[in-house]
Parts: structure tokens; sequence; C-alpha cells
């Protein structure tokens, strides 16, 4: 039979430890140095709520089942299925307590299964609604008073805790008489509380009035694949065609970084309209590119935001390609684009791409959210189904409800979704193919879009149809020269002014446009349209503007001759204006030293032609060299992390490596990690009463007497308070000197040990930080 959760624990075999450590990732982060300390860990208040936030609430009632139960004493699953009321012949209990002993939320020996010590106090004090058990049981009588039964009734469900009811009425003498017969407890002079095995028994011995072990499916609206497919089809090359829109946009007109980062509202606004949506969409386009890492903020003064090497990879690639690796990116982000327009707690609003957006746990909502659409194919859920499913998933940790709206929404928005319904690429998505790769993600998706077509119908009123979806090539060429009037099984465009000034602008010619425009239409290219461009590129090549960095001017044309021909001097893009004055791409001063370095002697002149001094050069931060610095250390919960954990842990449990048990004159280790100073070091004194002050004198202990190891301290300490047993406690006095007592433990919570001294009959408490050592006495 074991005796403690500690002993347990350290019985674990390698793999069932391992499996603890995959199922509550925090126990190994950082690396516990014993065993012990592990089991302390695992028992901790802090571990444990974060272990229960992520249970189901068929688990959390067998767990309340468990503690209601046990009351110290071992309980067998076929008592824990029974008081919920599990059918029988069921393994859904039996399973649920074999993952909860997984996780160590359980433990059990030859004779039942027990919770794991300080589960009580995160689930409360009333376990399924029950109140606190007693020893002194008393038969309940064969006649209760007039008025009792009703106040027994509204207490056995829970909360067990009720008000006493004003004196001299027929309420307070009902339940006068139900505390003088043991039925009710007073906890003050105005409450009272049902025990625990009287609430049992008006429940008929069950924990809970119905059982919760099977996840809801709630009625959704059958949609059929062919449907949420085609759907899903037409919104991924919406969302690839608006993320390259942006790019080409911000490319040309790059807005402008806010100085408390983010993109303004105006800009915002203005991409609205650039990709004819709403503003919540636009912003969901800018996060969903920036997470892609298509565009970013280009580190000048002032920053802009511009695309990145990145998006020029990208706008090579076919739409199933670009849309693969959009979702990729999406099912890693930790933002939320849904919180744009919305204000913080300081009253600002939040913008796009605003460091505020950032929320670690929302990869892990939106892979709930895609399991819970996977787990019903073929069925649309709405926010209100879904948040029924999560609630049940994660009672003590419900998402908000605009979060569970914003990543359907973002869904829909990028195909993973149609009509409500997961997608056939969605599926791809919701079971994490795309860490595996985006060529997955990529082949779902052409299995799921209609055919390319390579030719637009030109017509005589200046538009064009394309029948069907156009190849890359032909969406480039159309971006580039005509602006969209409609979408969906044919694309209609209209080329004008403005759109063919646009394709000219981005180096095409109106020769090289036309021919390539009557090279992708089925019938020549029609007179109208000729006109059009042959017009616009006329006056397009009328004027030309273009941009130089630095200028070199003499009085003299013979000083400057040759010099733009010099292929010595080519790296400094010299242009010849005229025949005394040079344009270069390169800095005045570059240009000045080089000219000088070649025999020229030249002088610097600022914009107005007065002279300059000598130009000093400024050093700037190479900022791909600082990009590549090593980044702080990141936590590893991998496979191959948890094995050396549990190497390490069997090594100092087999004595070949120090257990963290410091020797004499060994720097300390105590529970709260406080240093053992000569003198107080600020933090709570040791509180002792008056009788103890008058007792005996104190002994000071030798440095690194007992255990002195953080984790094994509190473990000894949690199983003396749990036994009732007598430890010796080495701890820092209110001199700053060590001092050494018996203590039998009475409560460890909030950093506090408060203690009976058995030998002077006293109560102290103790700052956890300021224990040294603890040794246990057998």
């Amino acid at each position: 039979m074991v005796g403690s959760f500690t002993e347990w624990v350290r019985n674990r075999s390698d793999d069932e430890l391992l499996e603890l450590l995959a199922a509550r990732p925090d126990l190994g982060t950082p690396a516990p140095s014993t065993l012990r300390s592990l089991a302390a860990r695992a028992a901790s208040r802090t571990s444990l709520d974060r272990a229960l936030s992520h249970l189901d609430a068929g688990t959390l009632q067998v767990l309340e089942s468990l503690l209601a139960l046990s009351e110290g004493t071992p309980v067998r699953p076929d008592q824990v299925a029974a008081a919920i009321g599990a059918p029988e012949g069921g393994t859904a209990v039996g399973h649920m307590l074999d993952g909860a002993r997984t996780a160590a939320l359980v433990w059990d020996d030859e004779d039942g299964v027990l919770p794991t010590p300080g589960l009580e106090d995160v689930l409360g004090p009333y376990p399924a609604g029950l109140g606190p058990a007693r020893e002194d049981r008393r038969p309940a009588p064969a006649d209760l008073p007039p008025g009792a039964q009703p106040i027994l009734d509204a207490l056995a469900w829970g909360p067990p805790v009720g008000v006493v009811p004003p004196a001299g009425t027929g309420p307070r003498r009902a339940v006068d008489a139900l505390v003088e017969a043991g039925l009710l407890l007073r906890t003050d002079a105005r409450h009272v509380v049902l025990p625990r095995d009287v609430g049992l028994s008006l429940r008929g011995g069950r924990t809970h009035r119905t059982p919760d072990l099977d996840p809801p499916r709630p009625d959704g609206r059958g949609v059929p694949t062919a449907g949420a497919d085609a759907e899903a089809a037409t919104a991924a090359l919406e969302i690839v065609r608006q993320v390259a829109r942006l790019i080409t946009s911000w490319e040309d007109a790059p807005p402008s970084v806010l100085r408390a980062g983010g993109l303004g509202v105006r800009d915002l606004r203005r991409t609205a309209l650039l990709l004819d949506t709403d503003e919540p969409t636009a912003a969901f386009v800018v996060e969903l590119a920036a997470s892609a890492g298509l565009v970013g903020d280009d580190g000048e003064a002032p920053a802009s935001f511009v695309p990145t090497v990145r998006a020029d990879a990208w706008e090579e690639a076919d739409d199933a390609d670009r849309w693969a690796e959009l979702v990729t990116a999406w099912t890693g982000s930790r933002r939320t684009p849904w919180q744009v327009g919305s204000r913080d707690e300081k009253g600002t609003l939040r913008a796009p791409l605003s460091p505020d957006l950032h929320r670690p746990w929302v990869a892990r909502l939106r892979a709930a959210v895609l399991d819970v659409l996977a787990a019903q194919p073929g069925t649309a859920l709405g926010p209100e189904e879904v948040m029924t499913v999560l609630r049940w998933r994660s009672p003590r940790a419900v998402p908000a409800e605009a979060a569970l709206a914003g990543l359907l929404r973002e869904a829909a928005l990028l195909g993973v979704t149609g009509a409500g319904a997961l997608s056939s690429p969605g599926h791809v998505v919701a079971s994490g193919a795309e860490d595996g790769g985006p060529a997955l993600l990529a082949e779902a998706l052409r299995r799921a879009l209609p055919a390319e077509v390579d030719e637009v119908l030109l017509q005589g009123d200046l538009t064009g149809i394309v029948p069907g979806r156009p190849s890359l090539a032909l969406s480039r060429l159309l971006d580039q020269s005509a602006d969209y009037e409609s979408r969906g099984a044919a694309t209609t465009v209209r080329f004008s002014t403005g759109s063919v000034t646009r394709a000219l602008d981005h180096g095409r010619s109106g020769e090289d446009l036309l021919a390539e425009l009557a090279g992708r239409s089925p019938v020549p290219v029609p007179q109208p349209l000729e006109y059009l461009v042959k017009d616009t590129a006329r006056r397009h090549e009328a004027v030309r503007v273009g941009s130089a960095t630095s200028y070199v001017r003499a009085a003299d044309p013979a000083a400057l001759a040759g010099l733009a021909e010099d292929g010595r001097l080519a790296s400094l893009g010299l242009v010849r204006l005229a025949p005394t004055v040079l344009a270069s791409s390169a800095p005045a001063a570059e240009l000045h030293e080089t000219l000088r370095r070649y025999g020229l002697l030249s002088g610097l002149e600022g914009p107005d032609g007065r002279p300059l001094g000598p130009v000093r050069r400024t050093v700037r931060l190479d900022r791909a060299a600082w990009s590549r610095r090593p980044s702080a250390p990141v936590r590893d919960t991998s496979a191959d992390a948890r094995a050396a954990v549990i190497a390490r842990l069997r090594r100092a449990a087999s004595g070949t490596e120090a257990a963290g048990t410091a020797g004499a004159g060994s720097g300390p280790a105590a529970p709260g990690s406080a240093g053992r100073s000569t003198a107080p070091d600020g933090g709570t004194p040791v509180r002792v009463s008056a009788a103890d002050r008058d007792g005996p004198p104190v002994t000071s202990a030798a440095v690194g007497h007992g255990t002195s190891e953080p984790g094994d301290a509190l473990a000894l300490l949690h199983d003396a308070l749990r036994d009732g047993r007598t430890v010796r406690v080495e701890m820092v006095g209110p001199a700053g000197a060590l001092q050494q007592r018996d203590l039998k433990p009475m409560r460890l919570e909030g950093g506090r040990l408060r203690a009976l001294d058995p030998q002077r009959e006293a109560e102290l408490t103790i700052a956890v930080h300021r224990i040294a050592s603890v040794e246990p006495i057998d």
C-alpha cells in the first residue's frame, strides 16, 4: 500500500513520468531537482489550477465526486460512477480517472483512488455543492419538525450554506430544531451549513443530479460538401486577391507607422476602400499579410509599412500555394484582429499591427474551434453552438464570445469554412497538416478550385470578360491594366485611362500591353481600346520624372568629359543632364570621395550652393546583423526535453547526482528561495506568542542540516500537514540567526506556514522564504 502522494509519484515508471510531464508541461519548466520536488509542484495550487482549467465537465464531475466520497479514504471507481449516475457497464468514468491519474490529479493504492493533495483547495470547500465532512455523524430523527423538510430540500443540491431566519419565526424554530438534531451545523450567528453526509443522504447517495460525461452535439444546419467547398474556394481566391492587392498598394504608397506602433485610422479606411471591403475585413487582411511576413515595418525614420522580400516569392506562386502560406501563418498566429477599433483599459483605440493585439491563448482557442467543427462534418455551427461545446470542454476557462465570433469569421474569410461548415481544405487545416507541409493544404484547395482560364474576351465598350477563374499570369495583367467591376463565375473588368496609366507605371510600354492583350483575347483588340492605350502611352512618355541622390557640376564641360562613360565609375550611376551637370544615385559624400580617388579635385556644396565642411560618416547598426543576434532562451517542452528531465530525476534519486541538499558551509536553498543571511532581509519576521517568548531558548542549528531543497521541504511540510506529523524546521529568526524547532504544521498557504510548537504549547506563523530546511521526525 502506498503511504503518500509523494511516495506514489516516486514509484512512477519512466513512461508514466513522461506522460505526466506531457499532460502538465509546467511541472518540467524549470526542471525539478528531485522527484519529491516534482510531487510538491504537482500538488501546488498554481499547477493544479492550471491543470483543471483544461479539463472537461465530465472529468470535473468525476473529481468532485471523488472529493465528496473520499474524506481521506480510497474510493473505488464503481462508487464514483454510481454517485454520478453513470450508466451501468459504461467505461467513461474509468477512462476519465485514467486520464486524471496520468496527470497526477488523482493517485491510488490497492484499496482505490484518492484525490491529489491540494485538489480540494482548488475545487472549493463544497465539492459538487456538498457541505463539509464531519466525524460525529448522527442518525437522522424519525420525525422532522414542521417546516424542516423544505429547508433541507433547499440546501440539498447546493449551495449547502443558508442564512438563519429572524428569531421568533417558524422557519427559525425549524432551523434551531435541525441544528439540535445534528442535521445542520452553525458556522456563525447568521449562517448554517448542511453536512456532507446529510446532503448525500438527501440526494440518495448521488453527488450530481445528472451525469455530464459525454460532449454535447448541438443541432446545426446540414451543408453538402460540394456547397461548402464551392463557397470556401471563392473565399480563398478572394483573400489571396486582397492580400496581393495590399502588397501592390503598399509598394506604391507605403502607409506610415504610428508613434505607438500600428496602422492609423485613415490608412485603414484608405485600405478598406482599396480592397473594396469593410474596415474589420481590411484589418484582418493587414494582420494576415503581416503574420505571413509579406509586409512589415521598414525601420526607417519615419517608419512605414512596406512589402518584404518574401512577398516577391509569394507573388510568383499560384493561388493554392499562396493560400496555403496564408493559412499556415494564420494557424500559428497569436494576433486578435477582431479587437481592432475597440479601446484598451486606458481608452486608447486599438489599431491594426499594434503590439496590443498579441494574445498567447489565440492559437490554442483556434485549434479548439476547428476541432469542434471537425467533430461534426457537414454541419454548419454558429458561435452559440460552438460555445456550447467549448463550455463543456473547459468549464473553468470559457472563451470570450467576441474571440470565438472573431475566429469563426476569420475561418470563413480564409475559406477554412464554407457556408458555416468545415470545408475539405478546412479539414486538412484542422488535422494539423499545416505543421508537416503547406503542400497538403495547397493540394486540398486545388481539388476544390475551378479550372483556370487564360483568356479574356475584349469588347468594344472598353470592358473584358474572363469566363472562369483567371490564371496567375492573366490576373497580374488585369490587376495592372484594368479595374474589376464584378466577380463570380465570370469576371468583368473595365479599361480606363487610369488603369492603363497604372500598367505603364509598372514598366509596360503601350505596344507591349496591346500585344499581350491581343495574345490573350480570342477576338482582335477593339479599336476603342487600341486608341485608349496608344493615346495614354503617348502622353505618359511626353514628360519624365526621375530621382537623383547627388550631382556634379563644373564651369568647364571638359572637366566632366568621359565621366559618365567611365566603367570604373559605374557604381555611381552617373547620368548626363547637361554638358556641365551629371546626376548620381550615390550619396554626395561617396561621390565626392570616389571622384577624388580617381584624381578629380572636387568640393562639397549644399543645396544653396555654399561650400560645406568635411562630412562625417554616421555609423548605423546593421539591422540584418541585429536580427541574427541570439534571442532569449525559450523553455523547451519537447519529448527529448522531458526525457532529459526524467533522466536527471532518476540520477538524483539513485544518488549519482546531487539532489539539491546543501552541505556544511554551502549556499542556502530555502523553500522561498531566501538566502541564509545573518541579518533581516526585509521579509515577514517570525511571529511568536508571549508564551513562546517566555519558553526555553532555541538552539542554533548547523547550516545545511535537514532537507534544504525548496521542493523537498515544501513536500515534507505538505505531507506533515496532511498526516498530522511533527517535523524539525530550521528557520531564520528575527535577529537573522538560524533556529531549529520541532513543529506540527496546521496551515500552509499564501507563503505562510502556521504551525504548533508542542514543547512550548504555542502557535507561530513563519514566512516560507525564511525556512532553511525541513527534516521529518519519525
